[in-house]
């Protein structure tokens, strides 16, 4: 009976499919790691961007309310208070841009 041998040649594809195997699932897992933290940053810039958003709409529901009152004290200058009201609602709506487009690169 003979036994047969093993050649070392025969071990070489083997050990080559696991070292290309360890490389790819390295490669998977930096990959994702990557996504994640890529995704991570794109939620935070959301949160930053609604964070602004957020506190122009209640300053503007302050301003628009403040104009109401003003103008029902004076009715008079109702058209100045919303001229007024206009003009830092649209400076408002500019900040808010601004910051998204700074936020959001």
């Amino acid at each position: 009976m003979t036994v047969p041998q093993i050649h070392s040649q025969s071990l070489l594809p083997a050990a080559r499919t696991n070292r290309e195997l360890s490389r790819l699932s390295a490669g998977t897992t930096l990959a994702v790691a990557h996504i994640r933290a890529q995704a991570e940053l794109e939620a935070a810039k959301v949160d930053g961007i609604a964070g602004v958003a957020g506190k122009a709409l209640q300053d503007v529901a302050l301003l628009s309310q403040m104009e109401q009152a003003l103008a029902t004290a004076v009715p008079h200058a109702s058209g100045r208070l919303a001229t007024v009201a206009d003009l830092a609602a649209i400076a408002v709506a500019g900040v808010v841009a601004d910051a998204a487009g700074r936020i959001g690169r």
